[in-house]
C-alpha cells in the first residue's frame, strides 16, 4: 500500500454507489463511524472494505507504472531511444 494514501471508505462507498448519503468521522476507515442518512442506499462493510482495497491497488499500480516509466524514459534518453508517450509524460516540466 501506498505511504501517502489518501484514499478511504468515502471513496470506496462514493465509487460503489454515488447516490449513497452518509457522514463519516475520523480516521475515515473505521466503518463503525459510517452513519447512512434515512434513505440512503446502505453499502454493507464487507463491500466497502473490499472496494478500498481495490481502489489501494489500482492506485498503488499507477504509482509503480509512473516510476517504471520515467526510469524507462531515463534509460532511453541516455541510449538515445524514442520515448513512448507515456514515458515522455513522466519528464515534462
Amino acid at each position: 500500500m501506498a505511504e501517502n494514501n489518501t484514499l478511504n471508505l468515502n471513496d470506496a462507498i462514493a465509487s460503489l454507489n454515488p447516490s449513497a448519503q452518509f457522514s463519516n468521522q475520523a480516521p475515515y476507515t473505521d466503518y463503525s463511524k459510517i452513519v447512512f442518512y434515512e434513505g440512503s442506499p446502505i453499502v454493507s462493510q464487507e463491500d466497502a472494505e473490499a472496494k478500498l482495497a481495490e481502489l489501494i491497488s489500482a492506485q498503488d499500480a499507477e504509482i509503480a507504472q509512473k516510476a517504471t516509466d520515467k526510469a524507462n524514459a531515463k534509460a532511453k534518453l541516455i541510449a538515445g531511444e524514442a520515448l513512448t508517450e507515456a514515458e515522455a509524460d513522466t519528464i515534462v516540466l
